[in-house]
């Protein structure tokens, strides 16, 4: 995209729209992730699949595989965990297990994998997601999951079984850890801004803001609030002074595609040639959600610091960079970008990967959930899901039912957004 034909902020909704219909276009995988609505949707549509009422704990509320991927804390220590929030909400973590079970399944059928596969995919995802409620290494938080483990590495042979199995992590995981743990901001930058004085490059993910929204982000960084979170982190001065260098609107996701977005270059304190000077941050509306709560549970009636609270309880490392606040009157949250933060594709997999993976993610999912739960109430959650199987699926069947519903039902959108895309397209 040319600099001239970008997007006047006026016209940008027309523009997004169109985006996000053809990212929706491109695979069932990326319909499905990109309609948060549409699983739920389709999930309230179906006939009783006698789901349990699970504990009420913070879920992810959109728990597929892209919104996992490695995250740093503050410290620099970097660890796969749910990396996106948006619709956090206490609820039903029955709900993050079909959304994750669904996307995994999606992943499987792109590969080309029979579908014997999904179902064993299924009985490993389900043995990972229990496994974590045995891993010793939960916590209440980042800082003591992190002693812990530095702990068990000191001791050796000392190590628990459920610790050992969370060591043969499948080899694209291994490998998108690894490139996470050896970015620094040379590769950020790279990616985000150019020239000798550091600025966004506007093209096809950055836009020109107006002139309000510039005027409005400028006051929002003179908060003091603001600012020390963009000296928090890296070891800076935290009474340095913080400068916009330059803003864009960020064309960046799929269903939160019509929201606000910003990125936004700061300099701490005053000089640039380091990259410990600079900053990256991230603004993102905070919508309502559609994920289902429970309503007897009280949350943040604020969409930005429901987003946060919830982050702060399922992925300690992104939720303590986070802050939630008021932009153009409209709920925001806002983080720092680290170079360690990415996220997970599974594309192309092999049956071995594929039961790997699934193992892998879910037991992420399951150290999530299983922070926020006492010991009485994880026993009593660990029985349910040992519930309701089969003879021929260790699973509980609610979950394979439903999944296999959802894949038809998704299918079935998948085929019509594609017809309704392709007939707007020639209608051009």
């Amino acid at each position: 995209m040319k600099k001239k034909t970008l997007p006047r902020p006026s016209a940008r909704q027309v523009m997004l729209t169109e985006i996000r219909n053809l990212k929706m276009a491109r695979s069932s995988n990326a319909y499905v992730r990109g309609n948060t609505l549409k699983f739920y949707e389709a999930l309230n549509a179906l006939p009783d699949q006698a789901i349990p009422e699970g504990p009420p704990i913070w879920i992810c509320g959109d728990c597929h595989v892209g919104n996992l991927g490695p995250l740093a804390n503050a410290r620099g220590r970097v660890e796969i965990q749910i990396r996106d929030l948006d619709q956090t909400v206490i609820g039903n973590p029955a709900h993050d297990l079909i959304r994750l079970g669904l996307s995994l399944a999606t992943a499987a059928r792109g590969s080309d994998l029979p579908g014997v596969t999904t179902a064993q995919m299924l009985e490993q995802m389900i043995v990972g997601y229990e496994a974590a409620f045995d891993d010793e290494t939960n916590a209440a938080d980042g800082d003591e999951t992190e002693r812990k483990s530095e702990s068990r590495n000191k001791g050796g042979e000392k190590a628990s079984k459920s610790a050992a199995k969370s060591v043969a992590n499948p080899d694209n995981i291994k490998l998108v850890l690894k490139q996470a743990k050896q970015r620094t901001w040379v590769h950020l930058a790279n990616e985000r801004i150019e020239g000798m004085r550091p600025e966004i490059p506007l093209g096809k993910r950055f836009w020109p803001l107006s002139k309000e929204e510039r005027g409005e982000l400028t006051q929002l960084f003179e908060k003091a609030s603001v600012a020390s979170l963009a000296t928090s982190l890296r070891q800076r001065d935290a009474h340095a002074h913080v400068e916009i260098l330059d803003a864009a609107y960020w064309v960046k996701g799929c269903s939160s595609l019509g929201g606000l977005r910003y990125a936004v270059l700061l300099d701490i304190g005053g000089g640039t040639s380091s990259g410990r000077d600079l900053c990256l941050m991230d603004i993102k509306e905070a919508v309502k959600a559609v994920a289902p709560r429970y309503s007897s549970n009280a949350m943040p009636r604020d969409n930005a610091h429901r987003v946060v609270s919830g982050a702060r309880q399922l992925a300690p490392f992104l939720g303590e960079r986070m802050l939630a606040e008021r932009l153009l009157d409209r709920s925001v949250f806002m983080r720092e970008l680290l170079p360690q933060d990415l996220k997970i594709e599974l594309d192309a997999l092999s049956h071995e990967e594929a039961m790997k993976s699934a193992y892998f993610l879910a037991q992420v999912v399951g150290r999530a959930h299983a922070r926020q739960m006492d010991a009485a109430t994880r026993h009593s959650w660990q029985a349910e899901l040992k519930r309701n199987r089969s003879k021929k699926l260790d699973a509980p069947s609610w979950l394979w039912n439903s999944m296999v519903e959802l894949i038809l039902i998704h299918e079935r959108g998948y085929l019509e957004h594609c017809r309704r895309y392709a007939l707007d397209v020639a209608q051009r």
